[in-house]
């Protein structure tokens, strides 16, 4: 997938919101926390940077095409500098993974607020 063609898939998760924020990056959220990063070619933060579950970054941050993720690394982010290293169906199913890790952490007040599955 090319960056508009994830910056398009994240925009239709449930209640995702879209900024520009840092040097023009593309920042989406869920609840007011950050989910997904879609940077300018050669920014600092990587391409493409996302949420992962805290039980599979280990494995994906060596992952080829993958790395631990600037500044986030530690809240278990990782970044991937080339989409084309996925297939359509493996970036959405990281890109829903990451939106639905962020919204299970959020308050379930916040997501009973934005219509979001309440366990």
């Amino acid at each position: 997938m090319t960056p508009k063609q994830i910056d398009s898939f994240c925009s239709t998760l449930p209640s995702a919101t879209r900024t520009v924020q840092w040097e023009g990056v593309i920042v989406f959220k869920v609840g007011g926390k950050m989910f997904c990063l879609i940077a300018p070619r050669d920014h600092s933060v990587g391409r493409i940077c996302f949420k992962c579950a805290p039980e599979h970054y280990d494995a994906l941050s060596r992952a080829d095409g993958f790395r631990p993720a600037p500044y986030l690394a530690r809240a278990k982010w990782v970044a991937l500098d080339d989409p084309g290293v996925l297939t359509s169906a493996e970036t959405k199913a990281y890109l829903k993974r990451a939106h639905a890790v962020i919204a299970a952490g959020l308050p379930k007040r916040k997501q009973a607020e934005l219509g979001l599955r309440v366990t």
